[in-house]
């Protein structure tokens, strides 16, 4: 299959991990369904492919301590996307459940049936969960850091095979039978074929495990860089991987998340981002983080001044790096990045924390983020973009109305809908279904 001819548009309601986003006074709320409901009118006014909507399995925390500078939750998904499947017509709207806290046959069912709602335009984030909040759940939802990939592919595997049994079984009576190394699932599929028959695969991981496991069994896979070169790195990366386990390279999407910050002028928007760097990244939060780096009490450093000349625990820093999932960068490389950085530009501790902490943000005018999203599209270090903007629920429309008519007149973005699944806005092929057996 040739290359996507369009550029891929997603959309992700800031959420966890967007600390003190509530503190710009235009900020709305993040649990109320009319933010939700609005954001989610904008993507499909834009177009997007997708809403990318994350899920927190546990308040943010450290040492026993809420961290109460970080936005702390959101609706339940199950909740809360059949609602905007219901005020929304075209675009698509891809979950994040994980294959550790969940089972198949019930996630398999959840997903069919928000297919079915959504008239196909679901899609499965899938992630592992590593880290998070694993006494909210019984424990035999418990895998090792070894095994947790092994597991969400069996945890995939099976819930393709209900999906695919149920669509060559029809309305009738679709049974699996199943036994691996981490699930047992013997039961009929309550729900008939999905439009889709499977929804899009999507994943996000950086590490090695990571890249070969999405390179195995994602349909679209999700990063973050903070420059063209690692983009492009990672992007010929994961399609080297899937060549290599027999997949055809080009079915695969990458996807970068990113942010933006848009003005009349390039030098108006570099002073908007620099203001929203102050404003997002507070004094609590930059020394929050980088104890979490440095695996050490630093609550006596002032966050507008350097970076601690103490050396860090290491073994506590290697526990945040892990568990933050940086990919192939550990705590000595990432301490050294810091250092390097706030040396070179003579940079504050808080300083140093909004350039590294936050999510790589196009910055300048509107024709000057067009053309540096067309280089990144063209020159293969991605086939679309997660955005993100910094303002919820009304950040969206900014990108809407200033961004997608200069990437439309590049040519690189629709200009309508073509197409009324998930799977048909990413130019995925159509599921090939096994031959019916007598089960």
């Amino acid at each position: 299959m040739p290359a996507p001819r369009e550029l891929i548009l997603a959309a992700m309601f800031p959420g966890d991990g967007n600390f003190v986003a509530w503190r710009h006074p235009d900020a709305g709320s993040q649990t109320d369904f009319a933010s939700f409901a609005h954001f989610a009118r904008t993507a499909e006014r834009g177009l997007f492919d997708m809403l990318l909507m994350g899920e927190s399995l546990g308040v943010v925390e450290r040492d026993g301590q809420v961290l109460d500078h970080t936005v702390i939750g959101r609706p339940d998904l199950w909740t809360l996307m059949p609602g905007l499947a219901a005020v929304t017509e075209r675009v698509g709207l891809a979950a994040t459940r994980s294959a550790r806290f969940n089972e198949p046959w019930e996630l398999a069912r959840q997903f069919a049936t928000l297919d079915h709602l959504s008239g196909g335009r679901a899609g499965w984030n899938v992630v592992t969960s590593l880290g998070q909040k694993a006494e909210n759940f019984r424990s035999g939802y418990s895998v090792s850091y070894a095994d947790r990939y092994a597991q969400a592919s069996e945890f995939i595997a099976v819930s393709r095979r209900l999906w695919t049994t149920a669509a060559t079984e029809g309305t009738g009576r679709a049974r699996l039978d199943h036994d691996g190394e981490f699930f047992s699932v013997h039961a009929d599929f309550a729900v008939p074929v999905g439009p889709q028959v499977v929804p899009p695969i999507i994943q996000a991981g950086g590490s090695t495990e990571g890249r070969d496991f999405g390179a195995a069994v994602a349909d679209v896979i999700f990063t973050d860089h903070q420059g063209i070169g690692s983009a492009q790195a990672f992007h010929a990366d994961v399609r080297r991987r899937a060549a290599a386990v027999g997949r055809d390279p080009a079915t695969i999407r990458v996807i970068t998340g990113v942010s933006f910050v848009v003005a009349d002028s390039d030098a108006e928007a570099r002073e908007k981002a620099a203001w929203y760097e102050d404003l997002l990244t507070s004094p609590r939060v930059a020394i929050d983080l980088l104890e979490q780096l440095w695996g050490r009490d630093l609550s006596t450093y002032d966050p507008d001044g350097p970076l601690p000349e103490i050396e860090p625990d290491w073994e506590a820093a290697y526990r945040y790096t892990s568990r933050r999932a940086v990919g192939e960068r550990d705590a000595r490389t990432e301490v050294a990045r810091y250092r390097a950085l706030a040396e070179e530009h003579g940079l504050t501790i808080r300083q140093v924390i909004a350039k590294v902490g936050t999510r790589f943000a196009f910055t300048g005018s509107p024709g000057a983020i067009a053309d540096e999203m067309t280089r990144w599209f063209t020159g293969r270090a991605a086939d679309g973009f997660v955005i993100t903007p910094k303002l919820l629920p009304y950040g969206l429309d900014e990108f809407v109305d200033h961004i997608v008519p200069e990437l439309q007149e590049r040519g690189v973005f629709r200009t309508a809908y073509t197409g009324s699944t998930l799977r048909d806005h990413l130019g995925l092929a159509s599921v090939s279904l096994p031959a019916a057996a007598g089960r």
